[in-house]
């Protein structure tokens, strides 16, 4: 009876021990976890692809993760939609792996110092057109997007037949975008503005450039947003304009015709002003 006392006794110490010992190894560990439970965070921005240089910063290749405050670093962005509105546009200056933070020196910002000559390709110009919320693509045109540029322009002579009085031609074909409205001097974000795009610039070559100037002064200019698709092919560009007799079968038959000229007779009785009679 009394080893049996005895060994139950010993046996409550032996639990009383390894009660002990648990307290004393997971004390630590859980009041670890608990401090780093309790750490502010806070979300900051990251990159959702690989960046090359050169790419201007597009809605799609912003992401954002949560960090503790404490390891936040230095010179990275708070994801706050203002701010992802201010990197829209924002050139990359030097390789960005997909999930690392967007720190300062990695993007040249809209409106930094030299940031339209540094965003532009060797040998090429930066051009400015006039849209609106309709020939600028309902502001879902980006900078970094490709383009074409469309003149629609109305033809004012009367001898033409109706269906060649109004034509659209291709003036630049797959031109970079490298800014939109304001943006470029850091702006509001391209494509939230309620009034719509006002202006959107283009990267073109020096004679394209002259090409761009001429076509603003005869017609409408209209933005088309092409394929970024690599692996896609690219559709052929039509040979020549496209006439209003080409797109409506109602005046498809007089585009082959000039109008017919009007018939003048002018009749003068004595010396009062003569009139004219047409038929």
């Amino acid at each position: 009876m009394i080893r049996r006392i005895l060994l139950i006794v010993m046996m409550l110490l032996g639990l009383a021990g390894f009660g002990a010992i648990a307290v004393v190894t997971l004390g630590p560990a859980r009041h670890a976890t608990n401090a780093a439970a309790a750490q502010p965070k806070m979300m900051i921005i990251t990159a959702a692809s690989l960046l090359s240089p050169g790419t201007l910063l597009k809605p799609a290749e912003i992401s954002a993760r949560e960090v503790n405050r404490a390891e936040v670093p230095e010179a990275s962005f708070a994801d706050t939609p203002e701010k992802r509105g201010e990197l829209v546009g924002a050139m990359v200056r030097r390789p960005v792996v997909a999930g690392a933070p967007l720190l300062a020196d990695d993007l040249l910002l809209p409106g930094d110092h030299g940031f339209l000559a540094a965003v532009l390709r060797p040998g090429k110009r930066a051009t400015t057109v006039a849209v609106d919320a309709v020939s600028g693509s309902a502001g879902l045109i980006w900078p970094g997007d490709a383009v074409d540029l469309i003149l629609t322009q109305v033809i004012d002579n009367a001898n033409l037949a109706p269906g060649r009085r109004i034509a659209a031609e291709t003036v630049l074909h797959d031109a970079r975008v490298i800014a939109i409205d304001q943006h470029l001097a850091g702006g509001p974000s391209p494509g939230v503005d309620e009034k719509g795009n006002r202006t959107v610039t283009l990267e073109v070559d020096a004679a394209d450039a002259e090409r761009v100037e001429v076509a603003a002064r005869i017609g409408r200019l209209s933005l088309v947003v092409c394929a970024t698709d690599p692996g896609q092919a690219a559709s052929a560009l039509p040979s020549g304009p496209t006439w209003a007799g080409d797109v409506s079968r109602a005046l498809e038959g007089s585009a082959q015709q000039p109008a017919a000229t009007a018939s003048v007779v002018r009749v003068f009785t004595g010396t009062a002003e003569g009139k004219e009679f047409r038929f």
